[in-house]
């Protein structure tokens, strides 16, 4: 495995810290973190398909070393996203460090990765090795014409199918399947998308689609809303509510009344879920992000370059944390979306 060069005044998780806390009352606890704004998709609700990479990504050392700070401050989980995270030749060796921490508690880090699965066949083993948690792979069609005219990759649909079950023989359970949903586009998926939950043993999640595409096509007619979704799977295989597993829990979950897996559906735009929000995100080049509709960025490695100790470093979090917003307002009056389209923010 690839060496990293050593990391300088890395601060130890210490239980002394005062848990990382937004002015709203609400505990931080999920980071999310870009390491590279590259992807290997040109998924058409994502990107425009003109350009690629549009920011810089940091060393492996810099992307340590603010992760670190997070979770001395009580960070929990850590999901690493893009673009498309399996693009860094040093991914394995990432997991591997966070995979070696603890948070003040003296608990194992929860390390997650959101991916487009297209090179997941390959890196499923290594990453688990690695000390990989959880894998959530996105997905927006089973048929494979229509995946590969969202994608717009010839073969992709056959590429994250081998994907996804590669991460099921490396010891994944369950692997989780994101599916954006856009009426008119690939709304005829939601039926297949159960049966797939079913036949491969995966957790379908499916997202309301929400105003963050880099080419601002985003309508509140295109949303394929939570209730819709939930009456046409329970037309052919009967649902049952599931309690949440934590109480920040982004899916509404429900299971096959036989008992024959679970489907999730995340409905920011119709059932939002701010209140309960854990959540705070690093951009690949270094800014903290406390909402994907945010307006304002946080200049973390800005901070660092200019040489900050941990102290400092730690208390920028802090403030920044701090002005966390307390909701988004999607469909409001007024309402504007954010600079950054999702693939630069990191889902």
């Amino acid at each position: 495995m690839a060496t990293v060069p050593e990391l300088v005044s890395v601060p130890t998780p210490a239980s002394s810290l005062s848990p990382l806390t937004d002015s709203h009352g609400r505990r931080i606890t999920d980071l999310r973190v870009s390491i590279t704004d590259r992807c290997n998709y040109k998924c058409v609700y994502c990107r425009t398909g003109q350009s690629g990479a549009q920011y810089s990504e940091l060393s492996t050392a810099d992307y340590l070393r603010l992760i670190r700070c997070f979770v001395s401050l009580g960070i929990e989980k850590v999901r690493l996203t893009g673009g498309e995270p399996l693009l860094r030749r040093d991914l394995p060796h990432i997991v591997h460090e966070l995979a070696s921490w603890r948070t003040p508690s003296g608990e194992p880090l929860d390390i997650a990765i959101t991916t487009n699965g297209h090179l997941l066949e390959s890196l499923a083993e290594p990453l688990k090795a690695a000390g990989l948690t959880r894998i959530t792979v996105s997905m927006d069609a089973v048929d494979p014409a229509t995946f590969e005219r969202i994608t717009r990759v010839p073969g992709s649909h056959s590429a994250v199918l081998a994907g996804i079950r590669a991460a099921q023989r490396a010891g994944f359970h369950p692997v989780k399947i994101n599916c954006v949903l856009l009426r008119g586009f690939n709304d005829d998926q939601v039926e297949a998308f159960a049966e797939f939950a079913r036949s491969e043993d995966v957790i379908v999640r499916f997202i309301e689609f929400m105003p963050l595409e880099e080419d601002r096509l985003w309508t509140p007619e295109v949303v394929v809303p939570l209730r819709e979704i939930v009456e046409r799977i329970g037309k052919i295989y009967p649902l049952r509510p599931l309690t949440p597993n934590t109480s920040s829990e982004t899916a509404r979950r429900y299971g096959f009344a036989d008992n024959r897996g679970e489907i999730g559906i995340i409905a920011p735009v119709t059932q939002a879920f701010c209140g309960a929000c854990s959540r705070i995100r690093l951009t690949s080049d270094g800014k903290i992000r406390t909402c994907l509709f945010s307006h304002f960025e946080h200049d973390l490695h800005a901070v660092m370059r200019r040489g900050a100790g941990d102290s400092e470093l730690l208390d920028f979090i802090v403030r920044a944390a701090d002005a966390k917003e307390a909701r988004h307002h999607i469909g409001e009056p007024g309402f504007l979306k954010p600079s950054r389209s999702m693939v630069h923010i990191g889902g």
